[in-house]
């Protein structure tokens, strides 16, 4: 069944992101209280918090807590139990899968996100407004270091990586090299959160690094991906039909079928409130009649 395209990212996002680290929502002093405890992905964070800033409205004996620190500390967390729901940007890797085979891991869909390679705006306004796969490998090897090689300004590149951990990393490793893993010699920063990345790209005048779509301003700018003679630029359009290459779905991860405060959660997320704020942080929604359909039990490695 086709996707839904992507309404226009929420402008706002960068600027509440900002420090956040761990987001708490108390249940009232005098109430019984049930604890639901999520972390993971930066990428999908904008959207489990606001989520959980809702669902607790309307549900006061309950308390979220909403951690970041990337899709392996969702998967380790809710591996191991300290986690109700890990937000993973990306799938399980054979590792993941074979060390955590007993604990019945699910993966819960509820949207849709492109992985945008992207450069400074002085940049991108000199003429530098798309790469082959092979020029961004060539830049993130080494081989490649100055802008003027691909048509740009006369000036050294600034390489941004991200920490090996990360979804939005391993979602675009895998397209350029192959390898969701692969290391990356040429670089000469290593950032964490996407909004860590987005600050460090937007304060260069010389930088290329890997964001999520929501994450492109004004002074970060996409681009466009050069294949066999074609642009594909990560359009909303593009991500929909499946044309643009680096694209990954946002989960939610829990050990066997959620119940109780945790399943009305997920629940919440797939239905049109939820699929709502998915959209507002500017990304692809998944059709609400689906939601129930939208999990997938982890297969068992061979």
């Amino acid at each position: 069944m086709p996707a839904p395209p992507i309404i226009r990212k929420h402008k706002r996002l960068s600027l509440w992101l900002g420090a956040l680290f761990l987001v708490c929502f108390p249940a009232g002093p005098a109430q019984a209280e049930t604890l639901i405890r999520i972390g993971g992905s930066t990428t999908v964070l904008p959207v489990v918090t606001r989520a959980a800033e809702v669902f607790r409205a309307a549900h006061p004996e309950l308390r979220l807590t909403v951690k970041a620190g990337g899709s392996g500390v969702g998967v380790q967390g809710t591996g191991t139990g300290r986690l109700d729901i890990g937000m993973v940007s990306r799938e399980l890797t054979p590792e993941e899968q074979n060390r955590f085979r007993d604990q019945d891991l699910r993966l819960w869909v509820i949207g849709r996100d492109a992985v945008a390679c992207v450069v400074s705006s002085p940049v991108y306004e000199a003429g530098v407004t798309a790469l082959s796969r092979g020029q961004i490998r060539a830049i993130y090897d080494g081989s490649l270091r100055n802008w003027k090689e691909v048509g740009g300004p006369d000036r050294p590149i600034l390489v941004i990586d991200k920490e090996r951990h990360r979804g939005t990393r391993q979602v675009f490793m895998k397209y350029v090299y192959g390898d969701p893993l692969a290391r990356a010699p040429g670089a000469h920063l290593v950032t964490g959160s996407n909004n860590e990345e987005q600050a460090k790209v937007g304060r260069s005048r010389a930088a290329i690094g890997m964001l999520s779509f929501a994450w492109v301003n004004p002074r970060v700018r996409a681009l466009a991906l050069r294949d066999q003679g074609r642009l594909i630029r990560p359009t909303p359009a593009n991500v929909a039909n499946g044309s643009y290459p680096i694209a990954r779905n946002l989960n939610l991860l829990t050990r066997g079928r959620p119940r109780g405060a945790v399943a009305a959660f997920i629940e919440f997320l797939l239905g049109p409130e939820g699929q709502r704020l998915v959209r507002e942080a500017g990304y692809l929604p998944v059709r609400p009649e689906e939601g129930s359909h939208l999990t997938r039990k982890l297969p068992s490695p061979h």
